[in-house]
């Protein structure tokens, strides 16, 4: 389990701070969502594995460098700032397919320079890179054994997933519930949504209770309808809102984020993928004040920008 460490705001304690509020919570992996040269450096040393975001706007230059260029990058950018053993991620053009088509062509280029850079210095084995994507990749997901991707982005992704295949790189997946609850509430009981469904729905001979797993499951079936079988799945970020959206709160996001921990640390796996080890990050470490879009967006804190927890998410133990 880890969690989302999102700095759009202008309310946050400073990186030093927020490195002792992890430690003093037990948390051992989080995802930055840029390599920030002042934040990495605050994390050296302490033994925190990291997923670290290359942004969209980065991709032209990297997906056209030359090996040297590419290495000299991640030198400049990454392990000057931080020991390559507490890289475990590089998370590469996030949601790039869906929220601006001009970087879809760059994803799959910018990755296979990055792990040609890191097999030229030895770290291709460490540091797994992928491309974090949305639910929204699907134009069908719902019951999940009819997933598939949309037809106007299989192009971007058959790429990216025979990278995953031959890499032994995991699917990342952003994955929110809640929002789709709310976009299909009249189809999804918030119930389900939240893990406390009082039944199950059969799909394919498997039951499923909780719309997270459905989701995961989701992408698997896709997967496996393109041809690509075995590609394991991180949720690189998932959360639940305590305010300003339809069934935000404080409660709601203590059963689901409550919940999704569970499954993590006991790992539960899903109905298709029963007792296979799952890892989540959670969204987020703080509200951000400054996120742009629905006010909802702005109120995914688990800890208060004092270092308080808003509610009693306990990270790791059983």
């Amino acid at each position: 389990v880890g969690v989302c460490y999102g700095r759009v705001g202008n309310n946050l304690p400073p990186p030093p701070a927020v490195v002792g509020l992890l430690q003093a919570n037990g948390i051992q992996n989080v995802r930055l969502f840029d390599a920030d040269a002042a934040t990495l450096r605050s994390f050296a040393s302490t033994g925190i594995s990291l997923m670290i975001d290359i942004p969209n706007e980065s991709l032209p230059s990297i997906a056209s460098g030359t090996a040297n260029s590419t290495v000299d990058w991640l030198i400049s950018n990454v392990f000057s700032h931080i020991p390559p053993s507490q890289v475990k991620y590089l998370a590469v053009g996030p949601e790039a397919f869906v929220r601006d088509a001009f970087y879809t062509p760059y994803v799959v280029p910018a990755i296979t320079n990055l792990h040609g850079a890191l097999q030229s210095v030895g770290l291709a084995g460490r540091i797994k890179i992928s491309s974090p994507q949305p639910i929204s990749v699907m134009s069908g997901f719902y019951p999940p054994s009819s997933a598939h991707f949309d037809p106007l982005i299989k192009p971007a992704m058959i790429p990216l997933l025979q990278f995953l295949r031959d890499s032994g790189s995991p699917l990342m997946v952003n994955l929110y519930p809640y929002e789709v609850y709310v976009s299909h509430s009249n189809r999804i009981p918030l119930e389900y949504a939240l893990f406390k469904a009082d039944g199950e729905f059969g799909d394919s001979g498997l039951m499923y209770d909780n719309l997270f797993d459905a989701s995961i499951d989701a992408f698997v079936h896709a997967m496996e309808r393109e041809g690509f079988q075995g590609i394991r799945v991180v949720v690189a970020e998932t959360g639940w809102p305590t305010a300003c959206g339809e069934a935000a709160g404080v409660d709601n996001a203590l059963t689901y984020n409550d919940n999704v921990v569970r499954r993590a640390v006991n790992g539960v796996g899903t109905p298709k993928r029963p007792k296979e080890e799952m890892e989540v990050y959670m969204f987020d470490l703080f509200d951000e004040n400054e996120r742009g879009g629905d006010e909802y967006q702005k109120h995914f804190g688990i800890f208060s920008s004092a270092g308080v927890k808003l509610y009693d998410l306990r990270f790791n133990s059983n």
